[in-house]
Order: structure tokens, then C-alpha cells, then sequence
């Protein structure tokens, strides 16, 4: 259940960081830092919650 939960953190931060590229590519740098942080938010958020529970 662990690397299933690890394996979807992955899949969404990488999406929504390319997202994000693709933003910065199409000049809209507000927008692409914006979903870049809500990208790291991704990340960091299960450490806290889902996989911090032993």
C-alpha cells in the first residue's frame, strides 16, 4: 500500500509540474508559479498525513 501511495504522489506531482512547464512555455509565468507550488503541495502534503501513519 506504501508504494502504491508513493507511485500516485509521483504520477500527480510530475503531471502537474509539466502543466506547469507548459504554462511558463506559453507566457503565463503567474500561473505556472502558482501550480508549481500547488505541485510541491503535492509532494509534501503525504509526509504529513497518509504515510506518516505507522
Amino acid at each position: 500500500m506504501n508504494a502504491l501511495a508513493w507511485g500516485i504522489m509521483i504520477m500527480v506531482f510530475m503531471y502537474t509540474a509539466g502543466f506547469a512547464l507548459k504554462l511558463w512555455q506559453n507566457k503565463n509565468k503567474a500561473g505556472s508559479i502558482a501550480v508549481f507550488i500547488l505541485a510541491l503541495a503535492i509532494a509534501v502534503t503525504p509526509f504529513f498525513s497518509v504515510l506518516n501513519s505507522d
